[in-house]
């Protein structure tokens, strides 16, 4: 299976108010997210990870909070990302298109306007904007083929790509 996600900001105690997440405190933060994560994700998947993965911690800790997450893990880096141990990923890129389940799929940190195919039915996946539900739905409804992948938008859990196939009803 393949999966998505974007801005954990894993360590990052400040995003709790900023984003408006239903957390206490970033310990409890970090818990659900890892837990989410890993209860959806197995060890054989691939999950893109689509940028801002921890912020304000040290490297060593983001390292070590990444090796447990499961999965085959390619990094899309985002504007908060650390030159991370690279054993930890499979590939680490600023962008990529991959071909998933015969859909075209333009990957990214950042919402692009325009991407690879997009006028012949491309997708675009991106997280920065940590945007909600309601944005991808206003995507949808407007016929954009574009989702953000972050866990504000997405219950605080990676997202497959058989769901954003469903959600576009492609």
């Amino acid at each position: 299976m393949i999966f998505f996600t974007a801005d954990m900001h894993l360590g990052h105690r400040a995003v709790i108010n900023m984003q408006n997440r239903p957390f206490e405190n970033v310990d409890e933060m970090n818990r659900t997210i890892i837990s989410n994560y890993n209860a959806i994700v197995s060890a054989n998947d691939t999950v893109y990870l689509l940028g801002d993965l921890c912020h304000r911690m040290k490297v060593e800790e983001a390292n070590e909070i990444i090796s447990t997450l499961k999965g085959n893990k390619i990094l899309i880096k985002g504007n908060h990302d650390k030159k991370y141990d690279e054993s930890l990923f499979v590939d680490i890129a600023d962008f990529t298109t991959i071909s998933a389940n015969g859909i075209y799929v333009a990957l990214m940190h950042y919402p692009m306007l325009s991407w690879p195919k997009s006028h012949h039915g491309s997708l675009h996946l991106h997280g920065h904007v940590h945007g909600r539900r309601a944005d991808n739905e206003a995507n949808r409804d407007a016929g954009i083929l574009r989702y953000d992948v972050g866990v504000e938008a997405n219950d605080y859990c990676p997202v497959s790509i058989r769901q954003i196939q469903s959600f576009f009803d492609i």
